[in-house]
Parts: C-alpha cells; sequence; structure tokens
C-alpha cells in the first residue's frame, strides 16, 4: 500500500521537461502565425471601407436618379441623411440613416462635380488619415496616389 501512495504522488505532475517542450510548441506556434496575422487587420479595414464606398456610390446614383442630380460638394454626403432645402419630399428619399465613415474612423471626402469629368469623387484618407497620399482610396485610379476603383 506504502509504494502505491508513493508511486501516484509522483505521476500527478507534469516534468520540466514536458512543460518546456509545451513552451517551445507555443513559440514556434507564435513565430509562424503572428507574422501573417498583422497585414491582415490593414486588409480587412481597406476591403471594408471600399465595401462601404460601393454603398455610398449606390447611395449617390439613387438620389440622382431621384432629385435629377447629385448632391453638391456643400451639400456633401449629408444631403443622403437629410433632405436638402431646394428638394421637394418626392424629389428626395432617404437613402441611409446616417453619414457612414472609412474604417479609419475619417470622414470620406466628396467632391461633386469630380476632377476630370466624373460625376462625383469619393476619398478615403487611408490609413494615414492625411489627404493626397499612396494610401488614399478612391473611387476612380489614381495615377499619383494609392490603388482604388473605378466609378
Amino acid at each position: 500500500m506504502r509504494f502505491s501512495r508513493f508511486s501516484r504522488s509522483v505521476n500527478r505532475g507534469f516534468t520540466f521537461i514536458e512543460i518546456m517542450l509545451v513552451v517551445l510548441i507555443i513559440g514556434i506556434l507564435t513565430a509562424v502565425v503572428v507574422p501573417r496575422m498583422v497585414g491582415q487587420s490593414d486588409k480587412a479595414r481597406v476591403s471594408a471601407t471600399k465595401a462601404q464606398m460601393e454603398s455610398l456610390k449606390t447611395a449617390l446614383q439613387q438620389f440622382e436618379v431621384r432629385a435629377g442630380r447629385f448632391p453638391s460638394t456643400q451639400e456633401g454626403l449629408e444631403a443622403l441623411v437629410k433632405r436638402p432645402s431646394d428638394l421637394t419630399d418626392d424629389e428626395w428619399d432617404k437613402t441611409m440613416d446616417s453619414v457612414p465613415v472609412d474604417a479609419w474612423k475619417q470622414e470620406f471626402i466628396y467632391k461633386c462635380p469630380g476632377d476630370d469629368g466624373r460625376d462625383f469623387d469619393l476619398i478615403s484618407k487611408g490609413k494615414d488619415k492625411q489627404e493626397n497620399t499612396d494610401d488614399d482610396l478612391a473611387n476612380f485610379k489614381r495615377e499619383d496616389a494609392g490603388s482604388s476603383s473605378d466609378n
């Protein structure tokens, strides 16, 4: 009986080598997985912002069909939420509950008419939150800045 009590107490815990082996495996997994995950959050924010821009583009097109024009630069995207004073209820239909922001919590830049003959320009300042830099996203191809999608 005494022997069985002794052998039971010896087998209860993990050995130092087993614990170190688990720590080593966790370290290896961390070294492999973390670098791959670091860039994923930026990619997700870019994708979310592009999707938000497509939603805004659709709302702006709906506004144009109903009102016969796009909101002016002065009216901005707020015209999708609050009826501009020069439009009747028949000419305007609330297309959004609130003016969306990009994935970096910044307001979109909206210009109407847009540059180079576009109906409108819709721009996100991107990760650095500064206008006219390489990480900007726009509803048109930019020669001088980062990637975007066509209008």
